[in-house]
């Protein structure tokens, strides 16, 4: 296969190939991920759990650098505050005015691969290359919170941009 692929790069004109092997990520095990305890029970439970893997994350930078993209938008520090922001959004506040410090989708890209730097410290296993995005949707407060946030932004007539890119639009 590998032949094949250097046999595409040295093609004088665009080149489609069929391969007898399939990628699903159907196939792939689910990520993993134990989130430790909650730190600080009186706080919003996406906002703690922010806090409690920030230990996670910063093993992960250690390990692999920054390579998922926090601080497009905002800094690492500025995360648990962004998440608040999101949290005064699904209690009514318009999003205008919920202090969301910076472009909203941006803002949740960074909140998002926080989130994905962080499994790879929490996680031993090896998954496929969606796990990390349905880990953080599926099994995370914030992911959670990120995803009932759009439907709100949504229903109260928010720009279309503006919830759509909140979150993959498969979600």
């Amino acid at each position: 296969m590998l032949k094949a692929l250097f046999d595409m790069l040295s093609a004088d004109r665009p080149v489609l190939n069929e391969f007898p092997v399939t990628l699903d990520s159907a196939d792939s095990q689910p990520l993993v991920c134990s989130l430790p305890p909650r730190l600080d029970p009186d706080e919003h439970p996406a906002v703690d759990e922010a806090r409690a893997i920030r230990n996670a994350y910063e093993r992960s930078v250690a390990a692999n650098g920054n390579r998922i993209g926090v601080g497009r938008e905002i800094s690492v520090d500025a995360i648990p505050s962004a998440i608040e922001a999101f949290v005064r959004i699904e209690n009514g506040v318009d999003w205008k005015a919920a202090g969301i410090p910076g472009n909203p989708m941006r803002v949740a890209q960074d909140i998002r691969g926080y989130y994905q730097s962080a499994a790879l410290s929490l996680t031993s296993s090896r998954a496929h290359g969606w796990a990390g995005e349905n880990w953080f949707y599926e099994n995370t407060e914030t992911g959670r919170l990120m995803l009932r946030v759009r439907s709100v932004l949504k229903e109260g007539g928010a720009p279309q941009p503006l919830w759509f890119y909140l979150s993959p639009g498969d979600r």
